[in-house]
């Protein structure tokens, strides 16, 4: 058997910020193709460590080796883009050895050099695949959806700029890459995608991510930072939850019994206290251990909160034939729909269908272009946003939430006050006056969505409410959520989350349509469903096109709805000709590359290699999602 080699060593790594400590003495190493994810509470300081890793952040002690020769990537959630640099141009500012050799190849060109100079910028174009590094970069960013690769990337959005800063690192293909939430902003294809383009790439991976079904899907092994320490599991999510609670059940028999000693160690510490200078200096130190032990705070109880939210009258929110849209494009027509008491909607659909275009119709902050929204009297919405609430930053963190309310009511007249409130969701006591701007990302998106709950709304509308929360925060949500009496609608890229939560699902933009599909059950039932669908769909084409060149054919029944156009199936059937015709040409530049020693020719090769590779691509890409409809 192959030995593989440790491409990370983490030896003794701790890490502080004023008082707060991060983690001490973390010492752990990355295997050679091990995908290994970090998880941990909200500020424990996962971004910390990948930064301290990566060498963007010192550590207070201890050191990080890389294997030799082992090249890094990291995806990091502060971007460091050029806002001057164009979409295409960024992946060209990369450190991959495609990279390194087109900026030689260029340098050569430019200086006029020729001979044996050129000869190796030639070889390293070979070597590295560089020739047709353009039509790479224009599949991986097609696949984020990002297509107008001359914008500015100072003119993306936030999510744009994310999903240009994640091309760059997998078209980079490190030996190792460390990817900081890296399905933030992706969409729900794009996610699916992202999973499969990792799985096949081989790399080394260090992750930290809040998607479950990634973690399950992708990793292998998985570290958990708790208590400043940190503890190894081999093995997928699944196997994660089921030893991190053995080893929590363990830990809590430990506690029992450290409580059971401490009782008998503080009898014997109280007895006789003038005594007590003649006391055995080691029992006394041993018992400051034992009450340590005993103290820790181990048991994490699920949040079952029947909070009771105002009263729904029988009118609560109703779309009636709404009409949206925006630069020229229609993204919702003809849309209606009643809401009911209850009701748990989740909503779906590739960035820019609109998704969060119809949360703002519903909430009445954005007007239907047609139709008409009417919203009840007694409708008291609750709405998280993506960008996460604004904060006075010289607040206590209790502050915040009191600025509310003081209470909230509980089923049979209970209450549950701000504090309480704070420690179900994982803010304990110490941090209830630590002041606002120290928190981190995630603890202030956590701080957002508790100053929500707190006006006690009956409507809730959740816009990416798992970006930035940790797996343990999420499930407290969940816990929430699920005891929840009011109506939900919530738009999310977590499958895992919609598919506990929500009982039907709206799709948008689906076959590039402007109706709302709305499929009963969850995620992964819409998808089971759409999967038949699909099949059905391609069954029935394949039916119709045997149906039609029998000479006993009469008739075609079935609905054409979905089918190609007279000019698609044109279309169609002539792009197997020009992909054959694009292969042969690519494979004939290849061979006259390999042959040519004109390095003149040969740029101009190069150049005309990577355009019709960039077309073949394209070609194929349309093949495919017409011959979908065929």
């Amino acid at each position: 058997m192959a030995l593989t080699r440790n491409v990370l060593s983490v030896e003794g790594l701790t890490k502080t910020y004023g008082e707060r400590l991060l983690f001490k003495d973390l010492t752990f190493g990355v295997q050679e193709g091990e995908r290994v994810a970090l998880v941990a509470r909200n500020g424990s300081g996962k971004s910390t460590l990948l930064r301290a890793i990566c060498g963007n952040e010192p550590a207070d002690s201890g050191r990080v080796v890389f294997g030799s020769g082992v090249r890094h990537g990291h995806l990091r959630q502060e971007l460091e883009l050029l806002p001057d640099a164009t979409i295409l141009d960024t992946l060209y500012i990369g450190d991959s050895p495609a990279v390194h050799a087109l900026r030689n190849y260029e340098r050569v060109l430019a200086e006029g050099s020729e001979g044996d100079a050129l000869q190796r910028a030639c070889d390293a174009m070979d070597a590295t695949q560089a020739w047709n590094f353009e039509a790479r970069a224009r599949e991986i960013l097609g696949q984020l959806n990002l297509h107008q690769l001359d914008r500015t990337v100072g003119k993306l959005s936030g999510g744009e700029k994310r999903r240009v800063a994640l091309a760059q690192v997998l078209l980079e293909a490190p030996d190792f890459i460390v990817l900081d939430e890296p399905t933030n902003h992706l969409d729900l294809d794009m996610i699916s995608w992202l999973e499969q383009r990792l799985a096949s790439m081989g790399t080394t991976i260090l992750m930290v991510t809040h998607d479950r079904y990634f973690l399950e899907n992708v990793c292998d092994r998985i570290l958990e930072l708790d208590d400043h320490t940190l503890h190894s599991y081999q093995g997928n999510f699944s196997y994660f939850l089921e030893k991190r609670e053995e080893r929590r059940a363990n830990a809590l028999a430990v506690q029992e019994r450290a409580r059971t000693h401490m009782k008998r160690e503080l009898e014997w510490v109280r007895a006789t206290p003038s005594a007590r200078t003649t006391k055995s200096k080691s029992r006394l130190d041993r018992f400051e251990d034992i009450k340590a032990a005993a103290a820790k705070r181990l048991q994490e109880d699920p949040l079952h909160l029947t909070i009771i939210p105002e009263r729904l009258g029988s009118k609560i929110v109703e779309l009636h034939k709404i009409k949206r849209g925006f630069d020229g494009r229609i993204l919702v027509e003809g849309f209606t729909h009643h809401f009911k008491r209850g009701e748990r909607i989740g909503i779906v659909g590739r960035n820019g269908t609109g998704k969060s275009t119809l949360l703002n119709m519903i909430l009445g902050q954005d007007m239907p272009d047609a139709g008409k929204v009417v919203v009840g009297e007694t409708v008291v919405f609750g709405h998280y946003t993506q960008e996460g609430g604004s904060f006075n930053e010289d607040w206590k963190v209790i502050d915040a939430v009191r600025d509310i309310a003081d209470w909230i009511p509980l089923k049979g007249g209970a209450k549950l006050t701000a504090a309480q409130l704070l420690e179900r969701f994982l803010f304990p006591h110490a941090m209830h006056h630590q002041h606002v701007r120290l928190l981190s990302g995630g603890e202030r998106k956590r701080l957002h969505l508790l100053r929500i709950l707190m006006r006690n709304p009956n409507f809730l509308v959740m816009d990416e409410p798992t970006n930035d929360l940790d797996i343990f925060t999420l499930s407290v949500l969940e816990e929430f959520l699920m005891d929840f009496s009011g109506c939900l609608v919530v738009v999310s890229h977590d499958r895992y989350f919609m598919d506990k939560l929500v009982d039907h699902v709206w799709v948008l933009g689906e076959s590039g349509q402007t109706t709302v599909r709305d499929y009963p059950g969850n995620y992964s039932q819409y998808r089971a469903q759409r999967s038949e669908e699909v099949k059905r769909a391609q069954a029935e084409a394949a039916a119709t096109k045997v149906a039609s060149t029998s000479p006993q054919a009469t008739s075609i029944k079935g609905d054409y709805s979905a089918r190609l156009s007279y000019k698609e199936r044109l279309e169609y059937e002539g792009l197997e000709a020009r992909i054959a015709e694009l292969e042969k040409r690519r494979d004939g530049l290849s061979t006259q590359l390999q042959t040519e020693l004109n390095h003149e020719n040969m740029r101009k090769l190069g150049e005309e290699l990577g355009a019709v590779t960039s077309d073949l691509d394209a070609a194929e890409m349309r093949w495919l999602e017409l011959s979908e409809r065929a």
